[in-house]
């Protein structure tokens, strides 16, 4: 598994788990890092655990702004109705490209798909695939509602 691809796991497992039971994800994190010393999970380098870190802060900041973006921009797939799994996907690559734009559009949904590959249903690739499709013909305005909701939050 690659590098970076590594840590979007990682940050995947606590969003998840912030998601599904609503532990802080400063808490969630910090025992997922000491699973991965203790030899329950794939030990992370400190690149990627700060990689990892940066997602899941960023997502947690910005989550309802994030499902606000992904129910405007993908009204075809009513939100509620979305897997936690895939939720969780879908804001991780938003949260990439709009926000973070570390990651290239590209490669953001390019690693979504896998993620969903590994960890969603089997339709799950190509649902995540079409929702991140429908969001990156509105990428600048994402980018534009979600920066400025993290200016914000920040100050």
């Amino acid at each position: 598994m690659k590098s970076r691809t590594k840590a979007r796991a990682f940050a995947l497992q606590v969003l998840y788990e912030v998601d599904m039971v609503a532990h802080l994800p400063g808490v969630v994190f910090q025992q997922r890092l000491e699973d991965t010393h203790d030899g329950e999970q794939e030990t992370l380098d400190n690149d990627q655990v700060e990689f990892a870190r940066q997602i899941v802060v960023g997502v947690s900041v910005l989550t309802e702004k994030l499902d606000h973006a992904i129910e405007r921009y993908a009204p075809e797939w009513p939100f509620d109705q979305i897997s936690a799994i895939d939720r969780n996907i879908l804001r991780m690559a938003a949260w990439e490209f709009a926000v973070s734009r570390q990651t290239p559009l590209k490669v953001a949904i390019n690693e979504a798909v896998e993620l969903a590959k590994h960890y969603g249903s089997d339709s799950a690739p190509r649902f995540v695939n079409g929702v991140l499709g429908s969001l990156a013909d509105h990428e600048n305005e994402i980018r534009q509602a979600l920066t400025s909701s993290a200016k914000t939050s920040l100050e």
